[in-house]
């Protein structure tokens, strides 16, 4: 990820703030504007003000004031002056750009019945930068394999605790196969743009040689297209969350597919108190749940566990990759 790529998305004084700021951009994950409020990076996992002579600090005050020409002049360089052609990922509350990046925006909605037609006053911005980290996923594989099967995975995990980057990775080596698994064909609903990073169609991520990916579509309509269209022996989702989301998982793995899929949580126990996943905790759907968490980094798996709730791995204690 070149720096210059990044910088250039903002107006010229928080550009030049980036630039003079003594940071590894792969390190940093997000970059929140927002008018009137102080300029926010998350770098390392962890939340800095960034001041106009390019200083990192936790002190507030010394930060710089984001103004609403900053936000303005950043809207149009994202859009390349042409908000009318990103109308629909307005509606959903991002916009995907080059690289796979997504920029998140808030502030006046505009409704057309119930329904929101566009934003405007756009006041909030969050520029949520893509990472790969190939090779990630590869301590997991042998515990999401049973009897030469890959099993349903369910990645369990707070906020920018690295699910999404650990779902991508997972999905390119079970589409590219490897020395003990060979490659299969996998489907993915890529709802909010975010595992593929698709930009005018084209994934910015690798995902793999045999990996069909469904941009911009709501998962539970994504998961029974793909079943219908492209035969995947595994489908991914990240987020589950809707009552669709939880059918069509029944539907997918009614038809012999896999189901490789992401949610927020701290652990098993936090997930059996969604009463969206309940049932499918209970019935014992997931065979595999990686459970991850945030101490010193970002994507480290706490635990695994199988259907029944024994543990497989426990990080407790031990040094080694997963931890």
């Amino acid at each position: 990820m070149r720096q210059e790529e990044i910088t250039r998305l903002f107006p010229m004084h928080i550009r030049k703030a980036l630039s003079k700021a003594a940071f590894d951009m792969e390190q940093v994950y997000e970059i929140r504007l927002r008018v009137n409020g102080p300029l926010i990076l998350i770098y390392q996992g962890k939340e800095y003000f960034l001041s106009k002579q390019g200083d990192f600090s936790v002190n507030e005050s010394r930060a710089y004031l984001v103004k609403a020409e900053d936000v303005t002049e950043t809207m149009e360089y994202i859009s390349r002056y042409s908000m009318y052609a990103f109308e629909e990922e307005l509606r959903q509350g991002f916009i995907t750009i080059q690289g796979g990046h997504r920029v998140g925006i808030a502030g006046k909605t505009v409704l057309d019945g119930n329904k929101i037609k566009s934003v405007k006053y756009i006041s909030y911005l969050n520029l949520r930068l893509s990472h790969q980290i190939k090779g990630c996923a590869a301590p997991i594989l042998p515990y999401i394999i049973k009897q030469n099967h890959l099993c349903h995975t369910l990645i369990i995990s707070p906020p920018r605790c690295g699910k999404t980057t650990l779902l991508r990775d997972l999905i390119r080596q079970v589409s590219n196969g490897t020395s003990y698994l060979k490659g299969v064909t996998v489907g993915v609903v890529d709802e909010r743009s975010e595992i593929a990073g698709s930009f005018q169609g084209i994934p910015q991520n690798d995902l793999g040689i045999r990996t069909d990916i469904l941009d911009c579509c709501p998962k539970a309509e994504g998961m029974m297209m793909l079943i219908r269209s492209m035969s995947p022996e595994v489908v991914a989702v990240d987020e589950l969350g809707d009552y669709e989301d939880i059918h069509a998982i029944e539907s997918v793995i009614h038809c012999g597919c896999k189901l490789f899929a992401t949610v927020h949580g701290s652990s098993v126990e936090d997930i059996k108190e969604k009463p969206l996943m309940q049932r499918l905790v209970q019935e014992k759907i997931f065979e595999r749940y990686i459970v991850l968490h945030k101490e010193e980094r970002a994507g480290r798996v706490r635990a695994i566990f199988d259907e029944r709730g024994t543990s497989l791995y426990d990080c407790k204690g031990r040094q080694g990759i997963l931890c």
